[in-house]
């Protein structure tokens, strides 16, 4: 819960005693001092009788104004300058936790990322000063490649305190440069030509070697794939690979093994991306390499958009769509996150590797 108190002494203590009265346990509080007032930020354990109308007339009594309240869950136990620490720590390891580095220190927010140049090499249209820009409740920051970062909420203005806190992540990435993820190795995706991974379309005559790849993967793997436990591969992938709802693409070593899958699912005017890859190829290229090819084929059949949806957990996932270099839009909902990927076809056009213009075929679409 946040509300502005008056800058007085007194102000807090009546606002508190207030919540006593209600039996609410006030857990932890931190202040945002303002030029007229003080935004103070509770977390509070209140008897399960009392709704939030109820809550925000008893701070109004109390004599806090602005008052704002939604309940709790378990990432706002955590203490405040350990979580900081741990996402200056998530951030330094892997620049492509930037963005939901971000989104975790501000709270209920979106985040979004828009290079400072599109694949065609236009510079973008947003422009922020090197010290950013604190609006209400917006604020835009410049990354460390010369992009920018944009944190927007839709009632609640951010605090010069939460914009400092913002500031000093970012600065912190960029003071660090370029650099590779941990997760990463040197290896990369070969052509066929060069004795590497081929990638091509496939569809429901994969059907055997895709459960055989179920099969060769790990729990964890197919956890982060299918956001949970899995059941029957046989009984869904009929679905995954039928081209009445998508498009799939295969990675196939020089043998024919069948090593990953890229899954392209039309919603409307956008496109689910969902990637698996053998335990065993993982950390190649192959994962990044299947997306790009997705982000193509989705411009090629007219989404405007694309999305993964993936764990906090799944960094590979995160790295691989910020790899893009597309505009991204980031939501986090209960550990779940939502990436979604602006799709302009002239940028789009600029990520079909060489050999793959067939991509770009004219034509009607299937879809």
């Amino acid at each position: 819960m946040r509300a502005t108190v008056e800058d007085k002494p007194g102000s807090l203590a009546q606002l508190c005693a207030a919540l006593a009265k209600c039996r609410i346990d006030i857990l932890t509080l931190q202040t945002h001092p303002l030029a007229t007032g003080t935004v103070d930020e509770f977390l509070l354990r209140a008897p399960a009788a009392l709704h939030a109308e109820g809550l925000l007339r008893t701070v109004r009594r109390g004599g806090g104004g602005e008052a704002w309240a939604e309940r709790a869950d378990a990432h706002d136990l955590v203490d405040a300058p350990a979580r900081a620490l741990a996402l200056a720590a998530c951030t330094a390891l892997d620049p492509a936790e930037l963005p939901l580095a971000l989104r975790s220190l501000l709270g209920r927010c979106s985040v979004r990322s828009v290079p400072a140049y599109s694949l065609t090499g236009a510079p973008s249209t947003e422009t922020v000063p090197p010290e950013g820009v604190l609006d209400g409740t917006s604020m835009r920051l410049r990354d460390g490649t010369g992009g920018t970062l944009i944190a927007e909420r839709p009632s609640l203005p951010f605090t010069p305190t939460e914009f400092a806190r913002a500031r000093a992540l970012v600065a912190l990435d960029a003071r660090l440069g370029p650099r590779g993820a941990r997760w990463q190795d040197a290896a990369v995706v070969l052509p066929a030509s060069s004795g590497g991974i081929t990638l091509r379309r496939v569809g429901e005559e994969a059907h055997a070697a895709a459960v055989a790849l179920h099969g060769r993967c790990s729990e964890d793997t197919l956890r982060m794939r299918y956001h949970g436990p899995m059941g029957d591969a046989d009984g869904y992938l009929g679905h995954l690979l039928s081209p009445r709802f998508g498009r799939t693409l295969g990675a196939y070593t020089p043998t024919g093994r069948l090593v990953g899958l890229g899954h392209l699912l039309w919603d409307g005017e956008e496109a689910e991306a969902a990637l698996l890859v053998e335990d065993a190829w993982q950390r190649r290229g192959i994962g990044s390499a299947l997306l790009t090819r997705l982000a193509v084929l989705a411009v090629r059949d007219g989404c405007t958009g694309l999305y993964a949806v993936t764990g906090r957990q799944n960094r590979a996932m995160v790295a691989s769509m910020r790899g893009l270099g597309l505009p991204l839009d980031y939501q986090v909902e209960d550990g779940t996150v939502v990436i979604t990927a602006t799709l302009d076809p002239e940028s789009v056009r600029a990520l079909a590797p060489e050999g793959d213009a067939g991509l770009f075929e004219a034509g009607r679409p299937e879809r």
